[in-house]
């Protein structure tokens, strides 16, 4: 045990002892199950006081755990950003497949701990890749865990939370951590949409969710609905931490909407000008002389949508929508756009840098939402991040979306396409003129921002962290 003792600040070392631990317990049921137990019970307790050993420092250091990637993950982002404003050393452990913002990058008190996405035996069954990458997972993120100094809080994300959730739970019961989940959804509802709610894994997946949920200190979500759910149903008392646009998101000067649309014009023809001018785009013009911009009055609309956009149904305006986004069917749906045959349509798919998005966003006429919550307790965040930018939105409905989106006061709520195509001829018939619905809209929003991220998050998350 000496020898044990001396060497436990190798996160090796740890992670070799629990696995130990664990075989031991196998190997030895067979022949002497009290021997095994006692022998487990040691080595934990063992692990436990030496993994607790804290400093100073521990009350002010939290770990943002995302089993994504961070750069397509705005709400952790967020809270990193909110932590490391009130002084606290934060740790981000999570994928870097895309880059996070740059005010993540910037802030000193932000250190971010990549993880590699693991992808299981690409042999035999799918079961059998399943297992594998969640073991393989389990064990890459112990060793994660186990080496940063030890966290006054793991604030993590789910879904995705298998298998981060129990890993998260066992390194935070070994070294005095408190586990905070944040609800952005159930994850077996995610997986249901593929394999069915019947199918073993969602079933299985079900369980981990409800076993592991109600073990975390604290609980957020995203919407009261959930909230009422994980209460009833889960046996969680949540915090509702509803999105907020970070000040980011707010309506875009022309001069900054105008190098936007210029540079956007060098790289996707939508953005054009037919008439090749330096400071001229489809949409604005820069007037040389004074420097002063202006948008052009016989501008097309711009259309935002961060989904797949069709345009089954004819639209009586220039129009031009840009789809932004990354996923793995944007090829295929961009080859079904491209056999379109629209009119008085373009259609853009951009994959825009983080400081570029929200003066895009500010820079539109209308957004639209596809976003339909699998579990039906979700919100979509990319309106959230629209009404910060006073950017009306056409979105479809499903159970809470009346938390965020209010019919016929900031924007509009839609079953089908058709109704979509409806929406979109009536509120896009007077344009560019501001005195239709559409410019109703925007108004409404400028008149009633409600609170920002930073507000509420102080509001709800600091109270708990801070907390003795």
């Amino acid at each position: 045990f000496f020898l044990v003792s001396a060497s436990l600040n190798s996160p090796h070392l740890t992670i070799f002892l629990l696995i130990l631990a664990i075989l031991t317990v196998f190997y030895s049921a067979g022949l002497n199950v009290a021997a095994s137990l006692a022998v487990v019970t040691a080595l934990l307790s063992l692990l436990s006081r030496a993994l607790r050993q804290r400093d100073g420092g521990t009350d002010r250091r939290v770990c943002v755990l995302v089993l994504g990637d961070i750069g397509r993950s705005p709400r952790m982002q967020y809270h990193a950003l909110s932590l490391g404003k009130h002084g606290y050393a934060v740790t981000f452990a999570g994928f870097l497949e895309t880059k996070p913002h740059q005010d993540v990058l910037r802030e000193e008190k932000i250190n971010i701990v990549p993880i590699k996405e693991v992808k299981g035996v690409q042999v035999g069954p799918k079961i059998l890749t399943y297992v594998t990458k969640v073991i393989v997972q389990c064990l890459q993120l112990l060793h994660v865990l186990l080496r940063m100094e030890i966290q006054s809080h793991i604030l993590m994300q789910n879904p995705p939370g298998l298998p981060g959730i129990a890993v998260a739970w066992l390194v935070s019961v070994l070294r005095g951590s408190r586990l905070v989940i944040d609800w952005h959804n159930y994850g077996y509802t995610i997986m249901a949409l593929t394999h069915g709610s019947a199918h073993p894994v969602v079933r299985l997946a079900k369980w981990y969710e409800h076993f592991f949920g109600p073990l975390a200190a604290h609980n957020l979500c995203v919407t009261n609905a959930m909230k009422d759910d994980l209460q009833m149903n889960w046996g969680i008392r949540a915090t509702t931490l509803y999105d907020r646009p970070a000040s980011i998101f707010r309506e875009t000067p022309l001069k900054l909407r105008h190098e936007l649309f210029m540079r956007l014009s060098s790289m996707y023809p939508q953005f054009q000008s037919k008439e090749r001018t330096v400071e001229r785009t489809v949409f604005s013009a820069r007037d040389l002389t004074d420097d002063t911009v202006t948008l052009r009055a016989e501008r097309p609309a711009l259309l935002l949508s961060s989904t797949s956009w069709t345009g089954g149904t004819r639209i009586l305006v220039e129009l031009r929508a840009a789809l932004t986004g990354k996923g793995p069917q944007k090829e295929h749906y961009k080859k079904l756009i491209g056999s379109l045959h629209l009119e008085h349509v373009n259609i853009c798919t951009p994959w825009l840098e983080a400081e570029d998005y929200p003066i895009l966003l500010g820079s539109a006429d209308l957004g639209v939402c596809l976003h339909k919550s699998s579990s039906g307790l979700d919100l979509p965040m990319k309106v959230v991040d629209m009404f910060g930018c006073c950017l009306p939105v056409c979105a479809i409905h499903f159970g809470c979306l009346h938390e965020l989106v209010k019919h016929e006061e900031n924007g509009l709520i839609f079953r089908d396409s058709q109704e979509l195509g409806q929406q979109l001829k009536s509120l896009l018939s007077e344009f560019p003129s501001s005195e239709g619905r559409l410019g109703t809209f925007r108004r409404n929003l400028r008149t009633s921002r409600g609170q920002r991220w930073d507000d509420n998050w102080d509001q709800n998350v600091l109270p708990l962290i801070a907390a003795p």
